[in-house]
């Protein structure tokens, strides 16, 4: 399945994508905000990220103002791989490369806002090319558990 949600910075890039993924097809759950009234982005970061965790296929989509926000608050949960793509390669590298589980984008950001239906197409088609960067991703949850607090 895939996930949707946004801060109000992100809103009407969401409803695009929406609308971009209803013509395409595909389901998704809309996990909101559904309005430009201020809200605090971690909270949807944190509802989309145990959405994605709780099914084993799933995928999502987060959008604030820049990305910036929602990747740091979405990457701070184990096997979450939120990446911030402003261009299709950025998306292609990101799922065959690193298994990105989710795609964080910024609706302030000129740039993939014109560009966001190749940006999702490209992160929905390609799949994880495994091999050494499974031992990379591996690696890399192996650190996070062995940080000290």
């Amino acid at each position: 399945m895939i996930f949707v949600a946004s801060d109000h910075a992100g809103v009407d890039l969401k409803e695009k994508i929406e609308k971009y993924l209803t013509k395409c097809g595909l389901e998704f759950v809309d996990l909101g905000t559904n309005s430009s009234v201020s809200v605090d982005y971690p909270f949807y970061a944190k509802l989309l990220a145990e959405s994605v965790l709780k099914d084993a296929n799933g995928i999502g989509i987060l959008i604030c103002g820049t990305g910036i926000g929602m990747s740091i608050a979405v990457n701070r949960f184990p096997t979450i791989r939120g990446a911030l793509c402003r261009t299709a390669q950025n998306a292609y590298f990101a799922r065959l490369h690193n298994n990105a589980n989710v795609l964080v984008l910024g609706g302030r950001d000129k740039l993939t806002c014109f560009n966001y239906k190749k940006i999702v197409k490209t992160f929905l088609n390609t799949q994880f090319e495994g091999g050494r960067h499974q031992r990379r991703i591996a690696l890399i949850d192996s650190q996070a558990k062995n940080i000290k607090n």
